[in-house]
């Protein structure tokens, strides 16, 4: 496949790359969601020229969100955007809290009309390709939530909506209850997938193709574990430090595992004299429920090693491959699924 070959969106019938340009590393201020920065951010400037060689590279797709630099993010977006937003599918999120008031934050009816005018100026544009609720809101009824986007829908101000790491049964709810208000309903769903993080095959993404939902995969390294820099040398991890305790501490019995099957993939790419990075996209981009993969390049480079991936074919007998090492449906750790829900974080919930 080629950026030329351009994917439908969901239901929606509207065209995207198959590479989507992420943009949490972007903009130089403090705080993101919905995944860590590691190591430091990306200024305007080298940003904004990432921004116009991805698009002159064929990429259709922008995604971003307020709470990324806390406004900063978007704020470069808008300016490397100016003269070509038409021909752009550009999506931010809500959700976050955007600053000391806890209140400025979540998926309520309140916060979301706020949010909403925020981004727009942020982004300089009148309306927002796809609108997304950054994380679930336990505190927030969703058909409050659906229903707040669908007046956004009807006002001109967001074409769709979608979700980001909501569970199945979310997923699925969602969808019921629009139908049954007659409301829009939601259109995409963004998911962490990658060779390590497998876990979203078991039902979301089959939920994804029943309903129509165009879906944006993020981390397809799986946070770094699929740059090559996490492999096993006599015996022993061989890793760069990161910024994430617990998420990179091999000391567990999950991690270990995980690390063996970042090794053996590491591997698996050197026998088929294949860059890791460029294996990595090309099994991320293979799931026929995926629409498009967000890459997060800090500087061309990167972006360049992204774009060679978009190339990249994998033969059925290199997933299968892949399938060996992991098998269809795992995740190593809970926390790999992009949040983990209440009743498995706080343990009053689940006792008496």
């Amino acid at each position: 496949m080629s950026l030329s070959e351009l994917r439908v969106f969901g239901r929606s019938g509207t065209p995207v790359s198959p590479l989507t340009l992420g943009t949490m590393n972007f903009g130089e201020g403090s705080g993101s969601q919905g995944g860590a920065r590691q190591g430091a951010p990306t200024g305007a400037e080298e940003s904004i020229r990432i921004i116009h060689a991805a698009l002159d590279a064929g990429i259709t797709a922008v995604d971003t969100a307020d709470v990324y630099s806390q406004g900063e993010s978007e704020q470069v977006v808008g300016r490397a955007l100016r003269g070509r937003r038409d021909d752009v599918f550009l999506a931010t999120k809500f959700h976050g809290q955007m600053n000391s008031n806890p209140a400025h934050s979540g998926n309520s009816r309140r916060w979301i009309m706020q949010a909403v005018e925020g981004s727009l100026r942020r982004l300089q544009t009148d309306r927002i390709d796809l609108y997304q609720a950054h994380r679930p809101d336990y505190n927030t009824d969703v058909l409050e939530t659906i229903t707040t986007l669908n007046d956004l829908i009807r006002q001109g101000k967001i074409l769709y909506y979608g979700t980001s790491v909501f569970t199945p049964a979310q997923l699925v709810e969602a969808q019921w209850l629009a139908t049954t208000n007659h409301l829009i309903p939601p259109l995409g769903n963004q998911v962490p997938y990658s060779m390590l993080v497998r876990g979203n095959e078991r039902d979301v993404l089959p939920i994804a193709q029943q309903y129509g939902l165009g879906v944006l995969a993020y981390g397809p390294l799986a946070g770094g574990w699929l740059s090559g820099n996490f492999t096993l040398e006599a015996g022993k991890a061989a890793t760069k430090v990161h910024s994430l305790p617990g998420r990179y501490d091999i000391s567990g019995p999950s991690s270990e595992r995980k690390l063996r099957a970042a090794d053996a993939l590491a591997r698996l790419a050197d026998k088929l004299e294949l860059p890791l990075v460029e294996l990595a996209m090309g099994f991320a981009l293979t799931h026929p429920a995926i629409s498009s993969v967000i890459i997060g390049p800090r500087n061309e480079e990167h972006l360049q090693a992204y774009l060679r991936a978009a190339d990249v074919r994998l033969s059925e007998a290199v997933l299968d491959a892949i399938d060996d090492v992991v098998p269809p449906g795992t995740n190593f750790m809970e926390r790999d699924a992009g949040a983990i829900v209440p009743s498995l974080e706080f343990a009053e919930l689940r006792r008496r």
